[in-house]
């Protein structure tokens, strides 16, 4: 398992690099931008471009930002139950989660084959979508998988507290 959640972290830091090039072609794309309204020449399809890039720092941002923890959650009264409690309550949260990510991950992919078979592309820049819904597919099933080494950690935790 430690292999695998090497392998994991250095997929997540690559996605998380991704996702703050994402970001920071976002930024840049939005000051010239503007900038080039004010001289009366926008950047042709940079509603479709931000667009891309908002998914692409989404997808790449989900398994880094959730190994850390770093999503909203509501502990007002997880925090009153004993230890033991709030492990399998978080196991419980975790699979639900899992699931609910697993069937939006392949639900995507299946969109994106469709959209490939159509040859559906974006209105302005004619890219292809299923490029996109792929790429989110991909952040989501990393995400997946972050959630899964999650689920055992915890189960170790709780095996732990069950030894001693």
């Amino acid at each position: 398992m430690n292999k695998l959640s090497k392998a994991l972290d250095n997929f997540s830091g690559l996605l998380k690099l991704l996702g703050a090039a994402a970001l920071t072609g976002l930024m840049l794309l939005t000051v010239v931008d503007v900038i080039g309204r004010y001289f009366k020449h926008p950047i042709f399809g940079s509603v479709e471009l931000a667009g891309f890039c908002a998914v692409i720092i989404v997808a790449a941002a989900l398994p880094y930002t959730y190994k850390l923890e770093g999503h909203v959650g509501v502990e007002i009264m997880m925090r009153m139950f004993p230890k033991k409690i709030q492990l399998i309550m978080d196991i419980c949260t975790r699979v639900l989660t899992l699931v609910l990510f697993v069937l939006i991950s392949w639900q995507m992919v299946r969109y994106a084959g469709h959209m490939r078979e159509s040859g559906e592309v974006s209105m302005n820049l004619e890219f292809p979508m299923h490029i996109i819904i792929y790429i989110l597919a991909a952040g989501l099933f990393a995400f997946c998988i972050t959630i899964l080494e999650t689920i055992f950690n915890t189960i170790k935790q709780l095996r732990d507290l069950n030894i001693k």
